[in-house]
């Protein structure tokens, strides 16, 4: 009986998640993926920051996008829908805590929301149960790999390497923040500081790529490619001398040409 009391109390993962979400009322795609990126996008003023990580001035505490009237809701709500019903973090914003209360834009970096934007995202496009859904990148990096190794099933992304898969729209690029930037060998890795960014647009030479809590707003940047499209050389050098991509984490989801 204490069992099924127990289990009558556990927390609906997806109680939050709006009905079109949840069912979701279209297939995932991968033009969902792009088209609510690049809605947040617009929503922040379409930042574009394409200068070496470190060379361009952060935003004076009083000034950061996270904070305005009308973003630091938006980033509440990544919080909120990105994570699984009853998480702690869901009641943060981008610039309250779990309490409501306002912290101080310096300790901005307790509360990095990138993780819970890319998460936002895939929710919102349909992924249902299907993506791991997390205030971490690591999650879903290594749940990814655990895909293409065969480990894991049922999930919408598998982990590819840089130097054999060229990204495509909608198809996550991730960098370690490690002191030493790890490598796809290296993977699954446990928990390690990361980001990913969302392809929204591949062209000869370059990818647009859109990631959350980049100078503290939803920013674009210009990624440059090899020829035919992926972000090493076949010796598995890094095309874009400002970050360290290690991984693409591949929608197992059609393509216009019909491929997965």
């Amino acid at each position: 009986m204490l069992a099924a009391a127990l289990a009558g109390c556990a927390v609906d993962p997806a109680a939050h998640v709006p009905p079109f979400a949840r069912r979701p009322y279209e297939p995932f795609s991968r033009s969902a993926v792009v088209a609510i990126a690049l809605t947040e996008w617009r929503a922040f003023g379409s930042p574009v920051d394409d200068d070496p990580p470190g060379t361009r001035a952060p935003p004076a505490p009083d000034a950061k996008p996270e904070r305005e009237q009308g973003l630091w809701q938006r980033v509440g709500e990544y919080w909120w829908l990105g994570l699984d019903a009853g998480e702690r973090e869901t009641r943060w914003t981008g610039e309250h805590d779990a309490k409501g209360h306002v912290f101080p834009a310096e300790e901005d970096g307790r509360y990095a929301w990138s993780a819970a934007f890319v998460s936002y995202v895939m929710r919102i496009a349909g992924a249902g149960a299907r993506f791991p859904y997390s205030a971490a990148h690591d999650t879903y990096i290594n749940r990814a790999r655990e895909v293409s190794l065969g480990r894991a099933r049922g999930w919408l992304v598998s982990a590819e390497s840089p130097a054999v898969y060229a990204p495509r729209p909608g198809d996550l690029i991730c960098m370690s923040r490690t002191a030493e930037p790890l490598t796809f060998a290296d993977l699954p890795a446990g928990h390690f500081p990361a980001h990913c960014d969302i392809v929204v647009g591949a062209e000869p030479g370059v990818l647009d790529v859109v990631g959350g809590n980049v100078d503290d707003a939803v920013t674009l940047k210009h990624v440059p490619v090899t020829a035919d499209g992926r972000l090493a050389d076949a010796e598995g050098h890094v095309q874009d001398a400002r970050y360290p991509w290690f991984v693409v984490l591949r929608l197992l989801a059609p393509v216009p040409d019909g491929s997965v």
